[in-house]
Order: structure tokens, then C-alpha cells, then sequence
């Protein structure tokens, strides 16, 4: 059973751990693992200026993103950690296929704000893949 945990998204240790996590399970197209890295109450960023809350809304944003069957790179830029909370800056692009054919080229800086839960491992409570916007 051990084994299990290690390579899932639950066991996720360090936030830097998690943010590629969630590149990885959006380039494999593993919703469910992606789901697994956000706490239930969690708020995302699908659009600048747009805030969705919660699991289902999420989810809804993630699949969309995930339905672009493209590849996202990101790269951890900084952490800033107290306690149980971190603040990660990282940068991130992607190259995917829009609902209408067309390619779909996205880069940005995202501001991400995750949570250390009691067993260890870290969350998202706060996406914002387009940084201040």
C-alpha cells in the first residue's frame, strides 16, 4: 500500500512537489489526480479577472483546459513559505488545440497559495495561473 501513495498526487510533500503535479496530470489528462491536489473549498483563476470556486467549478475549468490536449510547461520561479502556508511564483506556457481547431498558445506567471494539510502533504487553496490579473 505504501507504494500506492508515493506515486499519487495525494503524497505530495513539498509545494513545488504539487505545481508540477498539476503540469503533469494536465499533459497526461488525469483530471481526477488534478482534482486531488486542491482543497475542497479551493478558488481558481479560469480567466483573468474571472474567480470560480469549489470543486465542481474547478473541475469544469480544469477539463476545459485539459480538452485542449496540449502540453504545459511550468517552472517554479519562488516559494515563500510560513507555517502551513507557501506563496509559489512560478511561470508556466502552454501549446494546445482550441474547441474550434485553431492552436492555442498561453504563457503567463502564476501566483499560487497552497496549504499544508495534517498528514503532510500540500493543496491549492488559491490558482491564479494569471498572476495578478
Amino acid at each position: 500500500m505504501e507504494s500506492y501513495y508515493k506515486n499519487t498526487s495525494m503524497s505530495k510533500v513539498t509545494p513545488e512537489e504539487v505545481l508540477h503535479s498539476i503540469a503533469q496530470d494536465i499533459n497526461a489528462g488525469d483530471l481526477d489526480s488534478l482534482m486531488m491536489l486542491y482543497e475542497p473549498d479551493a478558488c481558481f483563476a479560469s480567466q483573468p479577472g474571472q474567480v470560480v470556486k469549489g470543486q465542481n467549478q474547478i473541475r469544469q475549468s480544469l477539463q476545459n483546459f485539459i480538452g485542449m490536449k496540449g502540453k504545459l510547461e511550468s517552472n517554479v520561479k519562488r516559494i515563500i513559505q510560513t507555517s502551513d502556508l507557501a506563496l509559489v511564483i512560478s511561470e508556466w506556457s502552454f501549446s494546445g488545440t482550441g474547441p474550434d481547431g485553431n492552436p492555442v498558445n498561453l504563457a503567463s506567471i502564476a501566483t499560487d497559495v497552497l496549504r499544508q494539510q495534517s498528514d503532510g502533504t500540500w493543496r491549492v487553496i488559491i490558482d491564479n495561473p494569471w498572476g495578478t490579473d
